[in-house]
């Protein structure tokens, strides 16, 4: 069901909700969280739809705040609510309340979803498009207890790493890390295989502007503590992502690569070639995965804080003594 709340306020969005209830069973008991999903108008029913998938494993409410980009305002509009509420089948097993701010009403945020928030619940921000500089430190981001980015959404990902790292604060994640869990997975099985000797060198390859790729690297160079060389693809080629990972040991090398979107391949010394299940993680499973720790993610916080610039000063290093 989905019922639309034209020129509103929060109160009466709220009223709504207590009305829904009572008169069509629509209940709020057993939501384990608040998420809030901020987006830009016309941008936001990709994030509903993987936050209804999710809210399968996470019964929660989803408040949208859905803005006009300021680049399309086109001088002063009135200031003017338009609220969305989605519940039963449209809203999988959360509740999805949608409002869409125009003029000066876009500029409160807290003062928006404030009155919406479930009481007594964890909230969790999530910026599906291209993220403030600082989200900690924003107006949603200070009621949160957990804030996700998307590095790969920036024009320049790369910088968008470099940002996050600067202003990383305790509870700060993003998909661009998030999309590592299974290659991070594979790597480590690996190693805890038989002839544990120690990995003398490291390259990681793909796309030139794949976050993910960075974060692997800086993530394989700080826990084995060896250089990483990056092989990436120029922008504009097609390639997307990561294609492989390549580990040297006295035995000969290691190498996971990925020549299909969800099938891997791993070559060791004196084995066969192994196929692995290595999919691409879609918005559903990278939000579904961050849902369900709601601590800080203090591996995260080590790797872009501290590997990413042990990564750069390495290259940097590499590039000198070319």
């Amino acid at each position: 069901m989905i019922v639309d709340l034209p020129d509103t306020t929060t109160s009466k969005v709220s009223k709504k909700l207590v009305q829904l209830r009572e008169d069509g069973g629509v209940v709020s008991l057993g939501r384990v969280l608040t998420l809030v999903i901020v987006s830009q108008l016309g941008e936001e029913e990709e994030a509903i739809e993987a936050a209804n998938d999710a809210s399968r494993e996470h019964p929660m409410r989803v408040l949208v705040l859905s803005r006009i980009p300021s680049d399309d305002e086109g001088g002063a509009k009135p200031a003017r609510i338009d609220a969305e509420i989605r519940v039963g089948g449209d809203a999988g097993a959360s509740e999805v309340i949608i409002l869409r701010a125009y003029g000066d009403a876009a500029g409160n945020e807290d003062s928006l979803i404030n009155g919406l928030l479930l009481p007594d619940t964890p909230v969790v921000a999530w910026w599906p498009i291209e993220a403030p500089a600082d989200v900690a430190h924003t107006a949603i981001g200070r009621i949160a207890q957990r804030r996700i980015t998307d590095a790969s959404e920036h024009e320049d990902p790369h910088a968008a790493l470099v940002e996050l790292a600067r202003t990383h604060t305790p509870g700060d994640t993003d998909f661009a890390w998030t999309r590592l869990t299974l290659w991070r997975a594979q790597l480590a099985a690996v190693l805890d295989q038989p002839p544990y000797e120690p990995v003398t060198a490291v390259t990681v390859s793909g796309a030139a502007d794949s976050p993910s790729t960075l974060l692997l690297a800086a993530w394989l160079g700080m826990q084995l503590q060896v250089p990483v060389v990056q092989e990436l693809t120029p922008r504009g080629s097609g390639d997307t992502g990561i294609h492989g990972v390549r580990m040297t040991r006295e035995s000969g090398d290691i190498v996971l690569e990925r020549p299909l979107d969800n099938v891997a391949k791993l070559t060791q010394p004196n084995q066969p070639i192994h196929d692995l299940s290595l999919p691409r993680r879609s918005m559903r499973d990278c939000l579904a995965e961050e849902l369900r720790r709601l601590d800080p993610d203090s591996l995260y916080g080590e790797v872009i804080t501290k590997g990413l610039s042990q990564l750069e000063s390495e290259a940097l290093a590499s590039e000198g003594t070319n």
